[in-house]
């Protein structure tokens, strides 16, 4: 039988059958893990080690994060269409491959291995951030080239009847990682050493690379354009055309980016909002970063189940307005044991909004833009919250500092009042969702597309 072929038994027992989705998702697993790991034992080695006690030490923080996000914004968008025109899994090996030896690349950097050619055997503290900004930018660069050819692998190796399910194995994985990272960084970090957390990392990303290669990709999953040049700007315009003018990838677009103004906000302020309103004690936050977690991987399995019942439809717009919902009732709270119950209540939205999401694109994308219309989705949610962060963090720090008020008997202050701003940008994703997004996107809808677009890009040959 071949590896795709559905099992008449059960969904998840088809899913698992299948010998290629399985070798993916368990080295995507091993990565995450990886890659979380290594992201916050760096940022506690940067500032409990390298930068302890300078007044610089938050900023030399932020220039990890920074150093993550512009490629996001600077390659991202192209790296789409080297995606659609090259072999995925290729692809997918050779960017493990570079990722696992940049990572390794920064083991001289934690004094494992002396410099001689330099005083004291190691590099100055602030040479030492320059070469981790440097291999986090070139890590993350190779990321973006990854991950949209992750997204059209899936679509290949996975039918579209059980893509949800198979979103739903990755969004539990990846918020196992999200739970279980920050658990072993510390320990990692001061019980071993940094370069346990380098090495950890770094042979994930070699595990990945092997599981990839015992993948047998079928036939489609190599690019239509391989052995051809393509021209870079007419592609990239494809792409760009596409997903604005495609209903469906439109809706998805404008619908991620208002969600995630309102996320962003809620990840600037969540810390604050803890502390100041419901007055918990900051020993329970990372208590209540793993029940979020929790409600998000509960949130992906109900998806999963339910998708194809239901809708993948449905499902993206509930989980908005039900996570809206949910902020706003949130930032009304002023109890910690209240609040418990409707951050799990997030979680799961969030869980359900991760499973349908990228199935959708799928579904309503001809396969040779798949890699250029992920490509320019994944930056928009990246743009969206580093806005609603730095709006957020001014108007909690400027404009509505220390102000208060009283509408109709509920008094207002500046941090819930941001949350319920959130909230409310959530419901409106949430209702656009509804109103734009029909129960069901027609199959053909590829194949007209696909012809339309060999016959308006021409490809010049070698």
């Amino acid at each position: 039988m071949d590896s795709t072929t559905p099992s008449p038994t059960s969904p998840t027992t088809a899913l698992l059958s299948n010998r290629n989705f399985v070798l993916l998702w368990l080295g995507q697993a091993i990565s995450r893990l990886g890659d979380t790991v290594f992201n916050f034992t760096l940022l506690l080695w940067i500032a409990a080690v390298l930068a302890w006690h300078d007044p610089w030490a938050p900023l030399a923080v932020s220039g990890i994060l920074v150093a993550q996000t512009l490629p996001m914004i600077l390659i991202g968008p192209i790296a789409g269409v080297f995606v659609d025109r090259w072999d995925k899994r290729r692809l997918m090996l050779w960017t493990d491959l570079l990722r696992a030896l940049l990572v390794a690349s920064l083991l001289p950097v934690t004094g494992i291995i002396a410099l001689p050619i330099l005083e004291g055997g190691a590099l100055p503290v602030h040479a030492r951030l320059w070469v981790v900004y440097s291999v986090v930018f070139l890590a993350s660069a190779c990321s973006q080239f990854f991950t949209p050819a992750r997204v059209a692998l899936t679509g290949d190796i996975v039918p579209a009847t059980q893509q949800a399910r198979a979103a739903s194995f990755e969004q539990v994985t990846e918020s196992l990682s999200l739970i279980l990272g920050p658990l072993l960084a510390a320990p990692l970090l001061f019980g071993v050493g940094m370069q346990w957390a380098l090495l950890i990392n770094a042979l994930s990303f070699l595990l990945s690379l092997f599981t990839i290669l015992a993948i047998r990709a079928p036939v489609p999953a190599h690019s239509v354009m391989l052995g051809q040049r393509g021209h870079l700007r007419r592609e990239f315009g494809q792409g760009l055309r596409f997903t604005f003018g495609n209903r469906v990838i439109r809706t998805l677009f404008i619908a991620l980016f208002v969600a995630m103004l309102g996320i962003g906000a809620y990840n600037a302020l969540y810390v604050f909002f803890f502390l100041q309103n419901l007055h918990a004690p900051g020993m329970l936050i990372g208590l209540l970063d793993a029940i979020f977690g929790g409600g998000v991987i509960v949130g992906a399995v109900l998806a999963g189940v339910f998708a194809q019942r239901v809708g993948l439809e449905r499902i993206l717009s509930l989980a908005g307005l039900a996570a809206g919902v949910a902020f706003v009732i949130m930032a009304r709270m002023t109890n910690i044991g209240a609040a418990v119950g409707v951050i799990v209540l997030v979680g799961m939205s969030q869980g359900g909004f991760g499973v349908t999401f990228w199935p959708l694109v799928l579904k309503a994308t001809p396969r040779e833009l798949v890699g250029r219309v992920a490509a320019i989705l994944n930056p928009s949610p990246t743009l969206a919250s580093m806005v609603s962060i730095a709006l957020a963090g001014y108007l909690a720090s400027t404009v509505l500092r220390g102000w208060h008020a009283n509408i109709l008997g509920i008094t207002f202050g500046p941090i819930d009042t941001i949350l319920t701003g959130a909230g409310i940008l959530l419901v409106l994703a949430g209702l656009y969702l509804l109103k734009n997004l029909h129960d069901e996107i027609p199959e053909a809808l590829s194949q007209p597309q696909s012809a339309a677009i060999a016959e308006e890009v021409p490809i010049e040959s070698k």
